[in-house]
């Protein structure tokens, strides 16, 4: 038995026989709650994610999505999704008595909301359980409510029996996160996986540690029901990220006996995106208790729906590799250390 703590780059996948004759055959379909979805990636629910014309075009594209709870109207966002009359609603709250109090009033207005996304730091807490017990209060079972972050198959057992409907796994693992470092608390995304998976009676959703697409198939083979990227998201040209302007040269030689004698550099402007987590000072206007810092990430040049369909190929792609077709052969793969 190895007892090293795993992340998605120490491990590699091991194919199988497949018998599929085109990986277009392949479905990558996934259910939360009453809703069937085109695949089972989310975005992270952060500013520099998604805003509410992102998760518009997400609705209509039937792909999921967590609006982020940050410097925004959740009541405002609810009542134009419903004028709107929007696939599918889905929001994120703290543990304040004012986020409930919202609630409240969305319900007593009798406004659609699907899915409720309770999104603090450390899950596995009292305040966890009391505001799931009050949104459950409130709406009855007419809400799906996913609470999060936790990072132990104690805290799964625990969230489970406090009501909540699906749980959000991972601490300290995103790239602008400095929660590991701050704190010493974290678990490599893999292994926190493989561990609060096991045994879980509802949906687990991986969240921190994806750098590429082949990590989201990984965090399936793991055990995640759906996984929440978001730097890869942060990074595409209509991201909500700001745009910066960065002059680069190009042409560089390895050695300067390589380089012509009447060479002149010469000079490109490349696109960066702003990047930065939930606890740092540029998303919390201020600087107790910060957990984050700003990442100036590349574009990559390509929309986000551009992105979901290059996702959506490269996991059709992974699960010709494991000799299934459809999602449900994952779980079985065999994993190698590297």
């Amino acid at each position: 038995m190895n007892n090293k703590l795993l992340r998605y780059s120490d491990i590699v996948l091991v194919p199988k026989l497949s018998e599929v004759t085109s990986r277009s055959e392949v479905n990558i379909e996934c259910t939360l709650g009453n809703k069937n979805f085109g695949l089972p990636v989310i975005p992270a629910n952060m500013k520099t994610v998604i805003d509410i014309n992102m998760a518009r075009s997400l609705s209509d594209s039937h792909f999921f999505y967590v609006m982020h709870r940050f410097g925004i109207s959740n009541y405002d966002f609810v009542k134009t999704a419903n004028k709107e009359n929007w696939r599918t609603i889905s929001i994120s709250v703290g543990v304040k008595s004012t986020d409930l109090d919202v609630l409240r009033k969305i319900h007593n207005d009798n406004l659609r909301i699907d899915y409720i996304t309770i999104d603090i730091a450390h899950g596995h807490s009292v305040l966890m359980k009391n505001t799931i017990s009050e949104i459950k209060s409130i709406f009855g079972n007419d809400v799906f409510v996913i609470a999060g972050n936790v990072a132990t198959p104690n805290a799964v057992h625990d969230i489970t029996t406090w009501g909540a409907d699906a749980i959000k796994v991972g601490i300290g693992q995103g790239s602008p996160c400095t929660t590991k470092d701050k704190t010493g608390f974290t678990m490599p995304m893999f292994s926190c996986m493989l561990e609060c998976a096991k045994n879980a009676n509802i949906p687990v959703i991986a969240d921190g540690g994806v750098k590429c697409n082949g990590d989201v198939a990984k965090a399936l083979v793991a055990g995640a029901d759906m996984v929440m990227v978001g730097g890869m998201f942060a990074e595409c040209v209509d991201s909500p990220a700001e745009n910066i302007t960065k002059t680069l040269q190009t042409g560089f030689f390895t050695s300067e006996a390589f380089r012509p004698s009447n060479y002149k550099p010469e000079y490109k402007d490349v696109c960066y995106k702003r990047y930065y987590g939930s606890a740092s000072q540029y998303n919390k206007g201020h600087s107790k208790n910060i957990e984050g810092v700003l990442r100036e990430v590349p574009c990559n040049e390509l929309t986000y729906l551009e992105k979901l369909n290059e996702m959506s190929m490269d996991l059709q792609s992974s699960i010709s590799y494991a000799g299934g077709n459809n999602l449900n052969c994952l779980p079985s793969v065999e994993y190698l250390l590297v």
